[in-house]
């Protein structure tokens, strides 16, 4: 799932692990489509490609190059159904996280990569009810492992 806080042209993009809440964050500088996808065939391309089947999205105009996804990395898209928002119910609630760090004031420019890079890590490494209050982390790496067997 994607989420976007934007500012200008700027915007921040979130992805999210179903099972786990693994997230990934990162700067996007161009609220255009073949860009937000290049970053995600960029950030999501190293991870097993069991990890990485596919990626659902809302209904924004920034996904309309989601072939991409498939030719760069082999990853399927799929769509939220309009007006469905519990279809997105695990990426919504990953953004309310997220806004306690970024709040609608931030300028998304200002924010550098480390900064971004850290909020990941501090998301990632928070026990979750959700897990058996594990983090997302390790139910991660859990996952990725029993991938390998």
């Amino acid at each position: 799932m994607i989420f976007r806080k934007e500012h200008g042209s700027a915007n921040v993009a979130t992805v999210v692990e179903r099972k786990s809440r693994y997230t990934v964050l990162f700067r996007n500088n161009d609220r255009r489509s073949k860009p937000i996808m290049s970053q995600l065939i960029r950030h999501l391309a190293p991870l097993p490609a069991q990890a990485r089947q596919s990626l659902t999205f809302d209904r924004g105009l920034e996904f309309v190059s989601w072939r991409e996804l498939e030719k760069g990395m082999g990853t399927a898209a799929w769509f939220c159904d309009p007006q469905a928002p519990w279809q997105k119910g695990t990426v919504e609630n990953t953004n309310k996280r997220v806004r306690r760090y970024l709040p609608p004031e931030t300028i998304v420019l200002d924010i550098s990569y480390q900064e971004i890079r850290l909020l990941c890590e501090r998301l990632n490494d928070t026990p979750r009810k959700c897990l058996g209050f594990q983090t997302p982390k390790e139910v991660f790496s859990q996952q990725l492992m029993a991938m390998e067997n």
